[in-house]
């Protein structure tokens, strides 16, 4: 039987995104094949001692008991998990965000309309930008969202120019937000407005803002 590393399972609100502020069931997975500079999830990048291992059917009946409906699959990275496909065929009644960093094709776990993705675009202050599947950059639609950490302005000129070289406001969501504690999101709006981007929107992780910067489950 499947079972898959489970983290962590919490109910919380998105501190980002389309859905930012509603609550959400969180899944994250133990995994990733990205080490970005400023990962905020470290600790899922390979098993914990207390990683639980659970087959599809407990973690759907741990989203069916939370009363949620919505589901927010992330990591980790959760496209690197064997068998999600038949996790989601167990999850068609929620709505799903599939956050995933970018790196993995996304079009072929686009099983219904009940899936959503959360893609990242890795910039170069992630030291991870080599790794970025450009196609998943035409296969948002305008159910999805891309996401841009910025760690500093170069990092914002790199997105400023992926986000037009690939029309994503007119494909996608479209959201950049700051690695924290690095450039302050009054730089970001200042650059935004003296460009006049428009289509694109700040975020800011709410769960950093309620909850200490380092609480888990939230």
């Amino acid at each position: 039987m499947t079972t898959f590393p489970i983290i962590e399972k919490f109910v919380s609100i998105d501190g980002e995104g389309p859905t930012a502020g509603a609550l959400s069931v969180f899944i994250r997975f133990a995994g990733c094949n990205l080490r970005c500079s400023w990962c905020d999830t470290s600790y899922a990048w390979q098993e914990e001692p207390q990683t639980e291992h659970l087959s599809a059917a407990e973690i759907a009946s741990y989203i069916k008991g939370t009363g949620i409906s919505h589901v927010t699959l992330t990591g980790g990275e959760p496209l690197l998990q064997k068998g999600l496909f038949g996790l989601l065929a167990r999850l068609t009644d929620y709505q799903i965000h599939i956050e995933t960093n970018g790196s993995i094709p996304i079009q072929q776990y686009r099983l219904d309309d009940n899936i959503h993705f959360v893609v990242d675009y890795k910039l170069p202050g992630s030291g991870e930008e080599s790794s970025m599947y450009l196609p998943n950059l035409a296969a948002v639609q305008s159910v999805d969202a891309y996401k841009f950490v910025v760690a500093d302005r170069g990092d914002l000129d790199k997105a400023l120019q992926v986000i037009r070289q690939y029309d994503l406001t007119n494909r996608c969501q479209v959201y950049i937000s700051t690695a924290f504690g690095r450039i302050t999101p009054a730089e970001v709006v200042e650059v935004m407005a003296n460009r006049k981007i428009n289509g694109v929107k700040l975020q800011l992780q709410l769960h950093k803002y309620i909850w200490d910067i380092q609480k888990r489950g939230v």
